[in-house]
């Protein structure tokens, strides 16, 4: 824009003279453009001008409709509350019911019995399977016999010696009796003969004792079972050397059918039990208690659905632990219970005639205790303070602070509080099973 650069008074003036055309071009250019934009102002406050003019009309129009509605339905503009809930209520429901002690256990075998060596020698054969059934009687070990045979024939030939000096000590003793009576023999010598004779038959009593000894060794080379069970896996392999310095363990048989399940009671459970029995006309025992049931449930399955009975409680209670042990006996003919299992047991201590029930779900806890949420005649929600006792699966034993005749709240709580009005849906509860706490409750409509 500028032309080159050069030198002297004249190129000084002719610069100055562009730079101030420059100015004057831009100027212009920004003087028309804000021409421009204030008349594109003008034409649009003109254009809203003549917009609101022609709306008027129309809203006046809708402004003076609307109040001749108003003036001809004389209506209020009045808070308008919404229906109340709806919730579900059920009266708790009045039946004999059994109260129960509800204690862990584990599972014990019938029976269980290690197997062991119990003469030395070189272990000859295994002669089942590892974890297989067993009958009484079978054949589990074999240890070498060669030695144990021996000390039998050493025993049989001992008595064949025993024997033969004694039938000739009998004769001899004969023969000096007969001089003796005819004064040809001591009277010294007949003892003596005399009692050579009995040395002999007791030296045939000790090889016939001998015989059985090495008989029962013999027998010990050969390892059993001692009743119906299941072997372990063997410890001690083929060939190894057993019975040195003591007994040598094999393996071990386990009686799984029937099972044992042992359990505790404690101190406090053992006088409640008493002061059950005592007002019940019956005696505390710790013996005979075949009678008394009781039921089982492993982890993760539903309720007890194993049952068994008592067998055997200890007479005394345990001081160090304040606890009396407690056995119980279960059929297992499809060995669902293993030995060692972690059980939940059960057993009944009394059984109420006439108890009131109402749904678990329907009880909740503050800090008075626990409560339920009852509808009352003008369908306003109470809260009622209860007392509460066992639950009987999906019900729970209410033992003060509820009337037959109340509904009690069982759905929708979250929707109910006290001096709600609500919407109560009636339903009933259906009872226990005769077992006294399968099922939960269902619900279903009022009669």
């Amino acid at each position: 824009m500028f032309a080159p650069h050069s030198t002297g008074p004249g190129a000084f003036v002719a610069s100055v003279w562009e730079a101030a055309t420059i100015r004057s071009e831009f100027v212009f250019i920004v003087s028309t453009a804000g021409e421009q934009l204030r008349r594109m102002v003008r034409n649009k406050q003109r254009l809203m001008v003549e917009s609101s003019a022609s709306a008027i009309p129309a809203r006046a129009a809708a402004a003076v409709a609307f109040a001749l509605a108003l003036a001809g339905c004389n209506a209020k503009n009045a808070y308008v509350p919404p229906p109340p809930a709806k919730v579900v209520v059920a009266q708790p429901v009045e039946q004999p019911a059994t109260l129960y002690f509800e204690l862990t256990g584990n599972t014990a075998p019938f029976n269980s019995v290690d197997l062991v060596a119990r003469v030395q020698g070189y272990l000859k054969s295994v002669d089942y399977k590892d974890g297989a059934m067993v009958t009484k009687g079978t054949k589990l070990f074999g240890i070498e016999q060669d030695q144990y045979r021996a000390q039998l024939d050493q025993a049989n030939a001992a008595l064949a010696t025993a024997e033969a000096q004694q039938a000739y000590n009998q004769a001899e003793y004969q023969r000096q009796s007969t001089l003796g009576r005819q004064d040809f023999a001591s009277q010294a010598t007949v003892q003596q003969s005399k009692s050579n004779l009995e040395q002999s038959s007791a030296s045939i009593q000790n090889a016939k004792a001998a015989i059985e000894l090495a008989n029962i060794n013999l027998g010990y080379t050969d390892v059993r079972a001692p009743f119906d069970g299941i072997a372990t896996h063997h410890l001690v392999d083929a060939g190894a050397l057993v019975g040195v310095g003591g007994p040598t363990k094999l393996a071990t048989v386990v009686q799984t059918d029937p099972m044992y399940v042992y359990f505790s009671l404690s101190e406090p459970q053992v006088l409640q039990i008493k002061e059950s029995n005592a007002k019940a006309g019956i005696p505390f025992r710790t013996t005979d208690l075949s009678t008394i049931p009781v039921e089982i449930g492993l982890q993760g399955e539903d309720g007890y659905p194993h049952k068994g009975h008592m067998d055997y409680a200890s007479p005394q209670v345990d001081q160090s632990t304040g606890t009396l042990l407690v056995r119980a006996v279960f059929e297992n003919k499809d060995q669902i219970l293993l030995p060692g299992l972690f059980v939940r047991v059960r057993t009944p201590i009394r059984r109420l005639e006439k108890a009131l029930l109402t749904s678990n779900d329907a009880i909740g806890t503050a800090q008075e205790g626990s409560y339920v949420l009852v509808v009352g005649p003008d369908n306003v929600v109470q809260r009622k303070v209860v007392r509460t006792g066992e639950r009987q699966g999906q019900l729970r034993i209410v033992e003060s602070g509820l009337d037959p005749n109340d509904w009690v709240v069982t759905e929708g709580l979250q929707r109910a509080f006290p001096g709600a009005k609500v919407d109560p849906q009636k339903a009933k509860l259906a009872s226990l099973d005769p077992n006294g706490a399968a099922g939960g409750p269902r619900q279903a409509p009022a009669q």
